[in-house]
């Protein structure tokens, strides 16, 4: 009976260190996020939220995502991508097809060689 009150101390304690390591972690999250979090918004989305207020940061940044997206469609455009079409014969189904070209665009080899 000694053998197992050993054991089941073993496994308490190294349950009690895994869940005093995640609540250590949690804790610390908890605090980085308190310390971090931008409070200006919190206070002012409180208020007036249907009110928007312009301000040079908030210019420039809403000129940064249009940017970003302006970017994003034009390198969308100037990739070589495109469906594949059925082979003449049909050796594949489409259901294998479309599998196929999205483990190729999950990979990245959109050319062909």
């Amino acid at each position: 009976m000694n053998d197992l009150t050993l054991s089941l101390q073993i496994t308490a304690l190294g349950m009690g260190l895994v869940f005093g390591a995640i609540l250590l972690l949690w804790l610390t999250m908890v605090i980085l996020t308190t310390l971090t979090s931008d409070k200006d918004l919190t206070e002012k989305s409180g208020s007036d939220s249907a009110e928007f207020e312009s301000t040079p940061q908030a210019d420039s940044r809403w000129k940064a995502a249009l940017l970003a997206v302006a970017l994003a469609l034009e390198s969308q455009k100037n990739t070589p991508a495109h469906l594949q079409e059925e082979p003449p014969t049909a050796i594949v189904s489409a259901w294998q097809l479309g599998m196929r070209t999205r483990q190729m665009s999950d990979k990245g080899n959109f050319r062909r060689r």
